[in-house]
């Protein structure tokens, strides 16, 4: 996939909102905390690591996939920009079912 716009990290971190330690996910890539659902603008294309903003993303809302399941939609508390991620099997299921009754 030489001309792939997606560059697999799976990697552990602190979450930036929570302070929680977030393991890898193991199967793909981590992209937000499973307990609290933010993450942090940090991609211009997924895994890059390319963007400047660096702000936190805060999920907003949620979108059902046929494909993907459920997808986090959110907005950066920074700059605005609006990001969206499959959620991971170990995100926090209240969490998403809180978020699918609102809109962005």
């Amino acid at each position: 996939m030489e001309n792939s716009k997606f560059t697999e990290i799976d990697e552990e971190f602190i979450c930036e909102n929570c302070g929680k330690k977030v393991s890898k996910l193991g199967y793909s890539c981590r992209n937000h905390c499973p307990y609290c659902l933010h993450s942090k603008h940090l991609d211009v294309n997924p895994g890059d690591r390319l963007e400047n903003c660096h702000g936190i993303l805060e999920p907003k809302s949620v979108e059902i996939s046929n494909k993907k399941g459920y997808v986090i939609i959110f907005k950066c508390k920074k700059c605005g920009a609006i990001r969206k991620n499959k959620a991971a099997k170990d995100d926090n299921m209240d969490l998403i079912i809180d978020l699918s009754s609102k809109q962005l």
